[in-house]
């Protein structure tokens, strides 16, 4: 699958935005930088759809800019108005060229949700690579109004559990090697063991500890 960082050049405070080319060109998150429609037209004239990890500002204040320019559905857990689909925990999603499990994982919003196929995750902000917190495995900040870490401890487990290996995944998918791409919501892109990478941010997460020394 092609997978292009179209927010990576942003000079503005924006999430992560995934830009998978292939029979369903699929934009995951939309950012806040406002250049993301020229971006995406540098690799594509057409978008099929768009789908939502969660709906903060960071990730959906081009959401209409986006619509507006390529007319995609739109994939979202909570009401938009832009949105044409309702996502549900356990639906599945075609990104690119891939089909993707939909997992419901609260805690640092309440309509939060993943994607996980075989081989790739697209994890929002519930688990990251890196972060300003950690360098190799990190989970979604939550100090804020409405967040939880109690309920995010528990969609990272539940996110173990439906990724290939994970002891719910079907028998065929438990034959694969595990997934090896993780993009989420902000830091770098990963390719790699990713179960290791949740599984450590998993284990900070459980510590209660605050992320960031200002909490």
């Amino acid at each position: 699958m092609e997978v292009h960082h179209v927010t990576e050049g942003a000079e503005t405070f924006t999430c992560n935005a995934f830009l998978a080319i292939g029979e369903e060109t699929t934009l995951v998150d939309a950012g806040a930088w406002d250049g993301i429609v020229d971006e995406i037209r540098t690799h594509t004239d057409e978008i099929d759809a768009v789908v939502i990890t969660h709906q903060h500002g960071d990730h959906v204040a081009q959401l209409e800019a986006v619509v507006d320019a390529f007319d995609p559905d739109v994939y979202a857990y909570d009401d938009h108005p832009t949105r044409t689909h309702e996502l549900e925990d356990g639906d599945t999603v075609t990104i690119g060229d891939e089909s993707f499990d939909v997992v419901y994982t609260p805690g640092h919003a309440d309509d939060h949700v993943s994607f996980v196929s075989d081989s790739s995750l697209f994890s929002g902000d519930v688990a990251v690579h890196d972060d300003g917190a950690f360098e190799y495995g990190s989970f979604g900040r939550t100090d804020m109004a409405g967040q939880s870490r109690e309920r995010l401890i528990e969609s990272l487990e539940e996110l173990l559990e439906r990724m290939p290996n994970g002891g719910r995944a079907s028998s065929e998918r438990s034959e694969s090697p595990g997934v090896e791409h993780m993009y989420s919501g902000h830091g770098g892109v990963f390719h790699g063991d990713v179960r290791d990478v949740v599984e450590t941010g998993l284990e900070r997460a459980e510590k209660r500890e605050p992320k960031y020394p200002d909490e």
